[in-house]
């Protein structure tokens, strides 16, 4: 699966536990321990934010602070929905993913920064849909192919604050199973 489709499709389990999200869930918790949903939620809408600058070749400092904050105002619905089709319209713009982006810790590959945001995208779309008691439809390729991104990298992130300890589950568990499993949360 290329990064395109997979950015697709973990795109869509996002913003179909958006869909989900009813006026009395914004204060609700998540299985990320320090999040509830709002919080969630503008995490997600102010990477989409990024996205555009990164793919300009911007830099962090010339970006500077106007994504700090809650973003989503009144309306995180509608917000979410321009934050993710910017981003989306960004990402498929021709060259976007052979060019070389200016993160926080320094230059990378806008290919891996795709990658990071396209697992960021199917499994905090898991902990948005598990926190709202629903299915959150991650497709099998696409678990798989994270699982391939991610377990390489394991052992760089042991230890940091980006993920949880991974928790054990069966060998045959499904593969959005072992994916949330792999990042700390508990399928």
């Amino acid at each position: 699966m290329e990064l395109l489709e997979a950015h697709g499709q973990a795109m869509d389990v996002f913003d179909r536990a958006m869909h989900k999200v009813g006026a009395a869930d914004w204060d609700s918790p998540t299985p990320c321990t320090d999040w509830t949903v709002r919080d969630l939620v503008n995490h997600l809408v102010v990477e989409q934010l990024w996205v555009p600058d990164m793919l300009a070749g911007r830099t962090v400092a010339e970006v500077g602070d106007k994504f700090d904050g809650d973003q989503l105002g009144a309306d995180p619905l509608r917000t979410w929905a321009d934050a993710s089709r910017a981003a989306r319209t960004a990402w498929l713009r021709p060259g976007a993913v052979e060019q070389t982006v200016h993160l926080s810790y320094g230059k990378e590959s806008a290919e891996e920064y795709g990658w990071q945001m396209t697992t960021d995208l199917a499994v905090h779309g898991w902990d948005l849909a598990t926190a709202l008691g629903a299915d959150a439809g991650i497709p099998d390729e696409l678990a798989t192919r994270l699982l391939a991104y991610i377990e390489p990298q394991l052992a760089m992130w042991s230890g940091s604050s980006m993920f949880a300890d991974p928790v054990p589950v069966p060998d045959d568990a499904e593969p959005h199973a072992r994916l949330v499993a792999l990042l700390g949360r508990q399928p």
